[in-house]
């Protein structure tokens, strides 16, 4: 196989079976530094066709919650009160810099993610 653009689909799964024949290569030899490459242009084209969006602030706190099997009432010991922990669950009070700040120190939440806008459930 040529070492070219992935530029579709027919290309993207040739440049895998590549990748999958050349793993385990030893390091240092044409065959590894072939293998770079491929992951490298792999990895351009994902990012540019399949690109994964960071959740919500609310969605990575459920997320979070149910991997670690987190309840209401521990978010709510982290921020203060029950009513404002079931209120920004149901997307009815926005998050607020102590409570992003909270979420950061204590559940290693990116503050990046937290910050982000999101909807407010309406009346």
């Amino acid at each position: 196989m040529t070492i070219k653009p992935i530029r579709n689909e027919i290309d993207y799964d040739a440049a895998l079976a590549e990748i999958d024949r050349l793993m385990g290569v030893a390091p240092g030899t044409v065959e590894s530094d072939r293998l770079e490459v491929l992951v490298t242009l792999v990895e351009r084209y994902e990012s540019e066709h399949w690109a994964i969006d960071a959740p919500d602030p609310i969605s990575a706190i459920s997320h979070v919650m149910e991997a670690r099997g987190l309840r209401q009432k521990d978010l709510a010991a982290l921020i203060g009160s029950q009513s404002h922990a079931s209120e920004i669950l149901r997307r009815r009070r926005p998050l607020s810099l102590a409570m992003i700040r909270a979420l950061t120190a204590e559940w290693n939440l990116p503050a990046e993610v937290l910050v982000r806008e999101y909807e407010l459930a309406t009346a």
